[in-house]
């Protein structure tokens, strides 16, 4: 068991287990099926279905998960020498309004294991220091960042890293997470520790693969998702995980990034 899990009990829960099931969520997401589409974070725990939701898939096919790995690892080499140049003028831009062109963030990976997740830095020097002076003293934003954990109208963010992030620019560095290996080009968003708790009882789904550079969220209207629609379809993507759905969606990512669909 990774050091992340050993430090959150409720995460460590066994899958399943009584104790699991019965433990009050902070959120209880619910599939996007009609049938589920009432529970609420509400619901008592004895109303919750026995069975997970989301279903893990624990047998994995080794040919399928060496042909992903091994299509992430051609299409990481082949995005990095495409976008290499574009990396270094935007990289240069950045430091000419000072700073560094870089940013990293520790990210949750496949089993807990944390690793450094790097970006185009699209936000000003005192990004966290600007956030909670508007959160402190703008309820509705408090609220936007409590359902969305973004903001439309984001003070942190830079005249041009509004544009390198409505055109997914500023993710082309982990093109380089991908082919280290602690991402795959397709899967979950990488989160934060903080929000694995957000999970519930789908933090073993997350858990069970990479996380990606695109997936179902970032084709399904990205930003304009609400946060338990993004976890269900992070969470959905160990449901239908096959070669032809890890084409299907980077085929579909392409037009989602230049219609800027819900970028922001």
């Amino acid at each position: 068991m990774s050091a992340l899990l050993k430090n959150n009990a409720e995460v460590a829960l066994p899958l399943g287990s009584a104790e699991e099931t019965a433990r009050p969520l902070p959120r209880y997401i619910a599939r996007r099926d009609a049938a589920y589409a009432v529970l609420t974070a509400e619901t008592p725990a004895s109303l919750r279905p026995n069975a997970r939701i989301h279903a893990v898939d624990t047998n994995a096919s080794a040919l399928r998960e060496a042909t992903i790995r091994a299509l992430d690892v051609l299409g990481a080499i082949a995005g990095l020498i495409l976008a290499a140049p574009i990396m270094i003028v935007v990289a240069f831009l950045i430091m000419r309004d000072g700073g560094s062109a870089f940013f990293s963030q520790t990210r949750v990976g496949q089993q807990g294991r944390g690793f450094s997740c790097f970006k185009l830095r699209s936000m000003a020097s005192d990004a966290e220091a600007r956030l909670q002076t508007l959160l402190d003293n703008d309820p509705q934003a408090a609220a936007e960042w409590a359902e969305h954990r973004k903001l439309k109208n984001d003070p942190r963010i830079t005249k041009l890293g509004h544009f390198i992030r409505k055109t997914s620019i500023d993710e082309l560095p982990q093109l380089w997470n991908v082919l280290k290996g602690d991402m795959s080009i397709v899967g979950p968003r990488p989160i934060v520790p903080d929000e694995l708790a957000m999970y519930g009882k789908d933090a073993g789904g997350y858990l069970s693969v990479r996380p990606g550079l695109t997936g179902l969220w970032q084709v399904s209207g990205r930003s304009d998702c609400d946060y338990e629609t993004r976890i269900a379809l992070d969470v959905e993507w160990t449901e239908i995980r096959t070669v032809a759905s890890y084409l299907e969606i980077i085929f579909k990512t392409v037009p989602a990034v230049l219609a800027k669909d819900g970028a922001y």
